[in-house]
């Protein structure tokens, strides 16, 4: 069922996690636990493992549903990979949870050599992606895609809300090989539902077409980019949100169609810093294939440690909230 955030005063130095639903919008609860708690009823091969943090990645449902398939690795995200990738080798179909950082920092190496160097099938949902909480770069997962696209074989998807992860979680794991999907969980918006949207992993889908400007966004940034063409739409300003939910592999022929169009600004919206994530993902394409844009920005995170703070606060300084996001394309194309 889905259920409405309460309208709250704008807040300026406390709640350092927070959900990122707006005043007044919709939202379901444990988008990604539900989902995969519905999708294990049928698959017995599904299990979920996590490094202490099962209630903050919504997997406690896992565990409350299925006890005997749900396996506690404590604080050592190390271990939680390697396991995973044990338990990977024996045909099993893990859904392994921490948050980014964690899963990033900590366990690269072993993501990269015990489970992506053998394609073995698990599946790593990492929560606080970017700039999701404001308890400053030591949870500030704002490098991750940076770190993870250059891992050889590894399909990175970053959804934009609710009805995304729930239809992303059976394609991860029909999947052949490993994931790593940017996980919001506890209140998630519900926002694509509005737009005749399904997710279909390696695909770019367009939600609504503008003549002047085509944001380009993965994760809540697509959130972000449809109020941002509402909001321009008073000044007769068209734009045309083109959702990436796969960063890898990049659905290049969308892109280069939708750039191609028409004469337009192009901007890449991303929650993620501006080096290594989907902005020089897009450019590279671009440049490659010889398309060039009218104009072409970028619109992420800085390349810099971050402040810790309440999320609206923050999300204003660094540039991705909707106000702040409007008023960069108006002078853009200024």
């Amino acid at each position: 069922m889905n259920t409405v955030v309460e309208k709250k005063p704008r807040l300026t130095t406390s709640a350092m996690i927070a959900s990122i639903a707006g005043e007044g919008q919709r939202v379901k609860a444990a988008p990604f636990g539900k989902a995969l708690v519905e999708l294990a009823a049928n698959r017995p091969e599904i299990v979920g493992m996590t490094a202490d943090l099962g209630k903050y990645t919504d997997l406690h449902l896992f565990a409350q549903a299925y006890p005997e398939r749900y396996f506690q690795m404590g604080m050592a995200e190390q271990l939680l990979m390697g396991a995973a990738g044990g338990m990977a080798k024996e045909g099993l179909i893990p859904f392994a949870t921490t948050y980014a950082v964690f899963g990033t920092r900590r366990a690269y190496d072993f993501i990269h050599q015990v489970i992506a160097e053998e394609n073995l099938n698990v599946k790593m949902c990492c929560a606080l992606p970017g700039l999701t909480t404001g308890y400053g770069p030591s949870h500030q997962a704002t490098e991750d895609l940076a770190m993870m696209r250059g891992i050889p074989g590894l399909t990175i998807l970053d959804p934009c809300d609710a009805l995304d992860i729930e239809q992303a979680v059976p394609q991860m794991a029909a999947h052949n090989g490993p994931v790593y999907m940017r996980l919001l969980r506890g209140n998630v918006p519900l926002v694509l539902d509005e737009y005749d949207y399904q997710f279909e992993l390696g695909k770019a889908k367009r939600l609504v077409d503008g003549n002047e400007v085509l944001i380009i966004s993965s994760g809540f940034m697509t959130m972000r980019a449809l109020e941002v063409a509402q909001k321009l739409k008073a000044d007769n300003i068209g734009v045309a949100v083109l959702h990436c939910p796969t960063i890898k592999p990049l659905d290049e022929a969308t892109i280069l169609a939708e750039v191609g169009a028409k004469p337009r600004l192009v901007v890449v919206a991303e929650n993620h810093s501006v080096i290594g994530g989907l902005g020089e993902a897009v450019s590279s394409s671009l440049l490659q294939n010889g398309v060039q844009p009218a104009r072409f920005r970028l619109a992420g995170l800085p390349d810099a440690y971050l402040d810790a703070g309440a999320l609206p606060t923050l999300h204003d300084r660094y540039g991705i909230s909707t106000s702040v996001l409007s008023s960069r394309i108006k002078a853009w194309l200024a």
